[in-house]
């Protein structure tokens, strides 16, 4: 496979080798080399007026009493009458509506690998509650895919996508590819989880963290599994996988196809490699052609008006 050269910023994506990017990408076979994928939590800079859209986080050290992972909501009652909202979305999505904080501090109580580690400020094991920055936020309302798009034949999710290819996909059904704040929002929820499941990592409750058995450049191990198998991988929304699996094609905010670091195309939720997976982080540095075994798609479309999904 061929990869453009990856970029990074502080906890961004910063100009490397085209050798290094290759075996970044594809990690190798021990995973010693993740220079590719962004650590802890990204951080973007732009006007108030697109920070209102995309958001960014910081990532502080602190000595904090960790707080208590959030209770998981209770199923709703067989029976119960349905909500206004019920049929606002196509089958397979989901309605993601509440008020979304652009701007996020996150702090770190714990890191998972050691100090001697060339990544140690990589992988954060627990989180303190996250902390709103910005003066004002934002209201959402829009639907998308409840699991990443599926294979028919196999309920593994599709891979071998490219940006291109899933926008098409999207666009072909009546949808569209999520922006990157939409992402972030139906992934971590008006309390601004880290991860979509809470404020810790747990490598069992998606398909991540795996370190063996990857395989090499251009011939990764396929380690998929089926979309939506890990209950606990679940949003404060109810989205599945938005850690892990395979990552997410979506678009840059801002006008048209946005601008991220000079790119519109920007991957979601990394795979089932020991990486990013907490929601505010991001890769960029691959062309809207660029595909592999662990790139796929997941879509969003806009959601009808209360009063209308109400009729």
């Amino acid at each position: 496979m061929k990869h453009p050269p990856a970029r990074t910023r502080g906890n961004e994506q910063r100009p490397a080798s085209a050798a290094a990017t290759r075996a970044t990408v594809a990690l190798g076979a021990a995973l010693l080399s993740l220079a590719a994928v962004a650590p802890a939590c990204a951080r973007s800079r732009g006007s108030q007026k697109d920070a209102a859209l995309a958001g960014s986080a910081t990532l502080a050290l602190a000595t904090v009493t960790p707080a208590a992972p959030a209770v998981k909501a209770s199923p709703a009652v067989a029976g119960a009458k349905k909500s206004p909202d019920a049929n606002a979305c196509p089958a397979g999505m989901v309605l993601v509506e509440g008020e979304y904080c652009p701007e996020v501090e996150q702090r770190c109580l714990e890191w998972m690998d050691p100090p001697t580690s060339r990544y140690h400020h990589f992988r954060c094991a627990r989180y303190a509650r996250s902390v709103c920055k910005s003066k004002e936020r934002v209201h959402m309302r829009y639907c998308i895919d409840a699991t990443e798009r599926a294979e028919e034949d196999t309920s593994l999710p599709r891979h071998f996508m490219s940006w291109t290819s899933s926008k098409k996909l999207c666009e072909a059904e009546g949808g569209r590819l999520c922006r990157e704040s939409e992402w972030q929002f139906a992934c971590e929820g008006e309390e601004m989880r880290p991860y979509p499941y809470g404020w810790e990592r747990d490598s069992g409750a998606c398909n991540v963290d795996r370190s063996s058995d990857i395989g090499r450049p251009g011939r990764l191990v396929d380690h998929r599994s089926v979309v939506g198998s890990h209950e606990k991988c679940a949003s404060p929304f109810g989205v599945q996988d938005m850690a892990g699996n395979v990552e997410e094609w979506v678009q840059a905010d801002g006008r048209g196809a946005g601008n991220k670091m000079g790119w519109k195309e920007v991957l979601k939720g990394s795979w089932w490699i020991p990486s990013r997976h907490a929601c505010r982080q991001f890769q960029v540095g691959h062309d809207a052609v660029y595909n592999g075994a662990e790139t796929g798609t997941r879509c969003c479309k806009d959601a009808p008006p209360r009063e209308v999904a109400a009729r």
